[in-house]
């Protein structure tokens, strides 16, 4: 199954609508490295897309979000939302419950 995400162009997205140059991520990781992220030549980890993610000043799940939205209307991205959150709720409740 060929992956609908773009990890690259969605930090990219964000980096520029935020107006923060790659510069700006000097103190997780070198320039090299995001442009490879940009270019999709690499993947990062959780871990990384957390540093990232406060380096733009918002939470990664934004960032993941924007990675599996990028193709859709805003009103779709946000059924994609809502229904991510109502799965959150039914597996804290599975697991309140033992299953």
């Amino acid at each position: 199954m060929k992956s609908t995400s773009s990890f690259g162009s969605s930090l990219r997205f964000v980096r520029e609508a935020l107006g923060i140059p790659q510069e700006e991520f000097d103190l997780v990781s070198s320039r090299t490295y995001i442009s490879a992220l940009e270019r999709d030549l690499k993947q990062p980890t959780i871990a990384k897309i957390d540093s990232l993610a406060t380096v733009l000043g918002i939470h990664p799940m934004a960032l993941i979000t924007l990675c599996y939205c990028s193709r859709m209307t805003r009103e779709q991205a946000k059924q994609v939302l809502a229904t991510t959150a109502e799965q959150v709720d039914a597996l804290f409740d599975a697991h309140a419950q033992g299953r």
